[in-house]
């Protein structure tokens, strides 16, 4: 099996994360633009806040070669900043999926969970969540957009009740300039496997929020909407720990396909998925 290693900007890998807590990464997302030969690629960063122990590591967005050679870092939103306070991004919530759209000239970020200044994380019945999602030129690296989605509740109760859950969006894949595919994954601790379901997110007529700081004290009259189109609960099957999606092979019909693909966490309890899906004109 081959290995490509991504390399830092002094053409070394990554710290190991045991051995350098306050230098390493953690990748998310990767997407792979054929104008450029280049590949770009998420990290969420860190944020770990302790008595005399703080870690705080900002995300980014960075390209690199397809040899894993360092290019280049985008300029991200000061409200991206992690803080040792309850500012900004919250813990794992950060920068999560990414997707090229038209022609490759436009790249889209989502953030998994709310920011703090945003409102608070999904629970079981509300629905004040509010993420952002990022539109990049990619000629000039600028951030020139930033759209409000809501996500829905919590799927399931957690066992016990104040157990671990969490609803956010592992991934986006564009379909159009303004329509994305966006993914929520819901995980309730002491329920097996995770309720993932696909909606289609129209960002025409969204208010543009880059310059909203906070979407609790300021909310957005018009939120991008979105449409249930598959809640892979009624496949009948397990289905774990879905990171990505993307466009797969052309099948025999003619039809686009879609990937979807859960990783296991490193975990003997958890299963490395791979799911394909025909794509209905």
């Amino acid at each position: 099996v081959a290995v490509t290693t991504l390399r830092q900007e002094n053409g070394q890998p990554y710290p190991d994360l045991k051995k350098h807590t306050k230098q390493t990464i953690d990748p998310e997302a990767m997407r792979f633009n054929p104008k450029t030969n280049r590949l770009v690629w998420s990290s969420e960063g860190e944020r770990i806040v302790r008595q005399g122990d703080t870690v705080l590591i900002d995300p980014s967005i960075n390209t690199v070669f397809t040899d894993g050679k360092y290019s280049s870092t985008l300029p991200l939103p000061e409200i991206l900043k992690m803080h040792a306070t309850e500012n900004g991004p919250r813990r794992n919530g950060v920068l999560e999926g990414l997707t090229f759209a038209d022609d490759y000239k436009t790249l889209y970020a989502n953030l998994e969970e709310p920011r703090y200044e945003d409102g608070p994380r999904a629970g079981l019945t509300d629905e004040n969540a509010l993420i952002r999602i990022f539109k990049f030129d990619w000629q000039t690296k600028q951030n020139t957009a930033q759209y409000a989605y809501k996500l829905e509740p919590i799927a399931y109760p957690s066992k016990p009740a104040d157990a671990f859950k969490v609803n956010g969006i592992p991934d986006i894949l564009a379909i159009n300039k303004n329509q994305l595919l966006v993914t929520e994954r819901s995980f309730s601790e002491g329920r097996e496997g995770c309720v993932i379901k696909v909606f289609l997110a129209d960002l025409d007529g969204a208010d543009n929020v880059r310059d909203n700081p906070s979407l609790s004290t300021n909310p957005p009259k018009n939120l991008i909407r979105k449409k249930l189109l598959l809640n892979m609960d009624t496949l009948g099957i397990y289905i774990d720990n879905v990171e990505g999606a993307t466009f797969g092979p052309t099948l025999p019909n003619g039809h686009k396909s879609i990937i979807f693909v859960a990783d296991n966490n490193f975990s003997k309890t958890e299963k490395t998925q791979f799911l394909l899906f025909e794509v209905m004109p």
